[in-house]
């Protein structure tokens, strides 16, 4: 079975870091001709899903400006897992992380055709 599996969530105060992960079972991120390209979305509750950063198959990254400086994308040799490193976390960043595979890049969240199941992120003051 495809599936995104993420982990890594939890609860810690403004300041402190956090690194998530996504790992891909059933595929590789480069097991396909035209390569999978990742990103990590957050929702909270009643709010739109805003993309926080992406990295395309061959390396490429984008970050959302609130996390700019913050969170670092990454992806790990074997190709089946990346992270999200999260440093100097503010309550704002509070959300349920998701993170998503696509074929296309650069790409809007309709893309996005895989999606893990999400891990919460609690900040606290």
């Amino acid at each position: 079975e495809v599936q995104l599996v993420e982990s890594g969530g939890g609860s810690v105060q403004a300041g402190g870091s956090l690194r998530l992960s996504c790992t891909a079972s059933g595929f590789t991120f480069d097991g396909s001709e035209m390569g999978w390209n990742m990103g990590w979305y957050r929702q909270v509750p009643g709010n739109e899903c805003e993309l926080v950063s992406s990295i395309s198959s061959d390396g490429r990254t984008t970050y959302a400006d609130s996390v700019k400086g913050r969170f670092t994308i990454s992806q790990d040799n074997a190709n089946t897992t990346i992270y999200l490193q999260m440093n100097s976390l503010k309550p704002e960043d509070t959300a349920t992380y998701y993170c998503a595979a696509t074929h296309k890049w650069p790409c809007e969240m309709r893309n996005y055709n895989l999606w893990g199941q999400g891990t919460q992120v609690t900040i606290s003051s």
